[in-house]
């Protein structure tokens, strides 16, 4: 890959904490999104080396994900090929109508916070953490200990986890703060929205300088896929960080907006160049199988 010109921002890289396991899933589910056919698996790796991944550890990656469920394994005398299980495919088509929607609609808010109150003793710290994190899961942000909220209807979500989990000592409210309320407490606190600014405006900063380059040309088959893919790990952890917050509790302007008008706009422009380097990959091992690759855009009949 070529050096970038010095008044250009260096390409996007994945976000810390990701694995080769979560970056294989997101390239198929970008680019073989509703194929059944098995892919060679010298070609994915290969495709984990487009982003610095190692053999062993691509390798790796196929194994673990094959122990897990989520790809099923084929050989053909010393070929060796992975496809992905039927329930792989669910996560995979789940986790991607989640992100590509997130931010698309802005509802009228009630005033109203769902409230999860609850009491789990120290000595049952698995049960306690279980709580805590699908409680984040569904959009909650810790008011104070053992006071969860959330700015949106969660009553039958929480309620059904406090049932799986067998936890009785809890409650669940619908609630509106009071008028003369201190300040401090307000549930739109348990949030750290200076820092979400920060991170919406990092996105728009970093993938803006993007879309020059590609408005001039200058991106190229391999640049696309890697950039295209470290956008799509950007933008998929906005939805765990930002339950869309109300725009009437946030400062303005407020930026989820205009990031995702970007984040689709590129996601969108770029798929026919990552698509194109994920076929030359696919098709060195199988071109049968490379006819199939398509890079669908956000808007994807999913």
């Amino acid at each position: 890959m070529s050096a970038a010109p010095h008044d250009v921002p260096a390409l996007p890289r994945m976000q810390s904490g990701g694995s080769p396991q979560h970056l294989l899933l997101t390239l198929i589910g970008d680019y073989w999104y509703g194929q059944q056919a098995p892919l060679p698996s010298a070609a994915l790796v290969e495709l984990l080396g487009e982003f610095g991944i190692t053999e062993i550890s691509a390798r790796a990656a196929l194994s673990r994900l094959s122990r897990r469920g989520l790809l099923e394994l084929s050989r053909a005398g010393r070929h060796t090929s992975y496809a992905l299980s039927p329930r792989a495919a669910q996560v995979l088509e789940d986790g991607l109508r989640q992100i590509v929607a997130f931010g698309a609609t802005e509802e009228a808010w009630t005033g109203l916070w769902t409230i999860a109150v609850f009491s789990v003793p120290e000595e049952q710290r698995d049960l306690r953490h279980a709580l805590r994190s699908r409680l984040a899961w569904l959009g909650f942000e810790s008011l104070f200990d053992g006071v969860w909220v959330s700015p949106h209807d969660r009553v039958a979500a929480i309620t059904d986890v406090l049932s799986e989990l067998g936890i009785d000592s809890a409650t669940v409210l619908r609630a509106e703060v009071a008028d003369g309320s201190p300040h401090g407490g307000h549930p739109i606190t348990a949030w750290d929205l200076d820092e979400l600014h920060d991170r919406y405006a990092a996105l728009i900063d970093e993938y803006s300088a993007v879309r020059r380059r590609l408005a001039g040309g200058r991106i190229g088959t391999a640049e696309a896929l890697v950039v295209r893919t470290a956008l799509m790990d950007a933008w998929r952890r906005f939805p765990g960080l930002d339950p869309e917050l109300p725009m009437s509790l946030l400062p303005q302007p407020w930026p989820r907006a205009r990031a995702r008008a970007l984040f689709r706009e590129l996601y969108d422009e770029l798929a026919l160049l990552a698509e194109q380097r994920v076929k030359q990959v696919v098709g060195r091992y199988d071109e049968d199988v490379a006819a199939l690759v398509r890079g669908h855009g956000s808007d994807y009949a999913g």
